[in-house]
């Protein structure tokens, strides 16, 4: 599935090819509606979301696929969406797709409020380390008795009367404003969950982190066990094992 297009494969319980052809993503459903159609493989990617919500309101049972995985099950000399579309519908048929979790609506939006409270925040320590560099560079040493980002600090700032920074205190104004209010919001939907309140019981885990490790999980059930859960997250040692040696490296992140 691309931004504009879809490579649709249908084949029937033999395996055999029933139909293949490019649509516009918005001719899919229409295009399905067409066959008796069992299950659908689809390849993640940013594009699926809002046809895998479609699909799966209509009923359709649709499983997604993991692309690296998949291509290791399924890898081909010659690429093409015709011979990729087919590949993915064969896996989907033997039950072989390599699956990608899909988070529900709920999941996915809160998600999204952490990531963008993310990027926001990065956003703003880049211009922050932009100032620092510019006062370094003119030779400018900042106040030792308070932070240079607070009331007093963007007081002090601006007395110095530099354009550049000024520029960049224009720029970080509106940013602390949206962190300001989505930090609210999230410290809102903390109070009213039960697995928030939770996760806060961990020593050093506030708010923000509960709502974070809540949402990249998504449903706990998907893991089998807390290895699973820890490797999913990167936090197990590597490991390289040959002849009866086994070496433990940094963790896999």
């Amino acid at each position: 599935m691309h931004r504009d297009s879809t490579y649709a494969t249908i084949l029937d319980a033999n395996g055999k090819i029933v139909s293949q052809r490019r649509m516009g993503n918005d001719k899919v459903l229409p295009y399905l509606s067409n066959y008796r159609i069992e299950k659908i493989g689809v390849e993640a990617s940013n594009q699926i979301a809002p046809l895998y919500r479609l699909l799966s309101k209509k009923g359709y049972t649709v499983s997604v696929s993991h692309p690296k995985k998949t291509r290791y099950i399924a890898e081909a000399k010659i690429k093409s969406d015709r011979i990729d579309s087919k590949a993915i519908a064969e896996l989907a048929r033997l039950d072989a797709l390599p699956p990608a979790y899909m988070p529900d609506q709920e999941t996915a939006m809160l998600r999204e409020k952490i990531r963008r409270r993310a990027f926001l925040v990065r956003e703003r320590v880049r211009l922050r380390a932009k100032i620092k560099s510019l006062l370094t560079y003119e030779g400018i040493e900042p106040p030792s008795d308070y932070g240079l980002f607070t009331e007093k600090g963007a007081e002090w700032l601006h007395s110095i009367a530099l354009e550049p920074i000024e520029s960049y205190l224009r720029v970080i104004k509106p940013l602390d404003n949206e962190i300001k209010q989505l930090s609210k919001h999230l410290k809102e939907l903390a109070e009213d969950d039960e697995d928030i309140k939770l996760l806060m019981t961990i020593p050093g885990v506030g708010y923000y982190t509960a709502l974070l490790v809540k949402s990249e999980i998504g449903d706990i059930n998907r893991f089998i066990d807390g290895d699973r859960l820890c490797s999913y997250a990167g936090l197990v040692p590597s490991t390289h094992a040959s002849g009866g040696t086994v070496r433990h490296g940094s963790i896999t992140k």
